[in-house]
């Protein structure tokens, strides 16, 4: 029988604009000195899964944690632009707050569970979850019987395992957001991905998280 095919989702550390809970989307903000640190300590759990190849998103805060890795690892991570995390147009550098203050259909759609676009010019949630969800299914392909770890953000990590397994925007809401340097699993056995473990945590094995975006 051969291997199952395993991807190792790793979240970011945190930011200041995490921290802050300020929509970061896909500006570059960098990790802050704890987030360097969250790295750093996930890093010896996650190089536990004896990688093959680690992935990453573009964002500095992704390569900065991918590189925590990279030291214990001796991999070179390869980005791969569908990482990214959503695109938040508008709404860049401001809170969820400010956002339903200019357009109250926002919060009313956070309530009631439904997809909704980022501001005029961003990405829905399904939307990150097809293009996250085509590269993890291309990376599994790729490293058909390996593990692999994947180095992305919450938002795209939780709609690209949905879209991976199938499951509508509807479901995937069911899933509490990752904490900053979290983890998940995936795997494929027979042809069919399953989820193994959710939000994995070196201090807590696992919790719910913070601002995802």
């Amino acid at each position: 029988m051969s291997s199952a095919t395993k991807l190792v989702l790793w979240r970011h550390g945190v930011t200041d604009w995490n921290e802050r809970g300020i929509f970061q989307g896909q500006t570059d903000i960098p990790l802050n000195e704890r987030g360097l640190q969250q790295a750093g300590a996930a890093a010896q759990y996650v190089a536990e899964f004896s990688p093959s190849a680690i992935y990453c998103s573009p964002m500095r805060r992704a390569q900065q944690t991918a590189a925590a890795l990279a030291v214990l690892t001796g991999l070179q991570p390869c980005v791969d632009n569908r990482l990214a995390e959503i695109n938040v147009g508008t709404w860049t550098g401001r809170t969820l707050a400010d956002a339903a203050g200019d357009d109250p259909a926002v919060m009313a759609a956070v309530r009631a569970g439904v997809d909704y676009r980022r501001s005029p010019t961003g990405e829905t949630m399904t939307e990150v979850g097809q293009r996250a969800g085509q590269c993890l299914r291309e990376l599994g392909k790729a490293h058909d019987g390996e593990t692999i770890v994947v180095v992305s953000h919450g938002g795209a990590i939780r709609m690209g395992i949905a879209n991976l397994l199938g499951w509508p925007h509807e479901t995937a809401t069911s899933l509490s957001g990752m904490p900053n340097c979290a983890w998940s699993v995936v795997a494929e056995r027979a042809a069919r991905w399953r989820l193994e473990t959710y939000g994995c945590s070196w201090g807590t094995g696992r919790s719910s998280g913070n601002t995802e975006i």
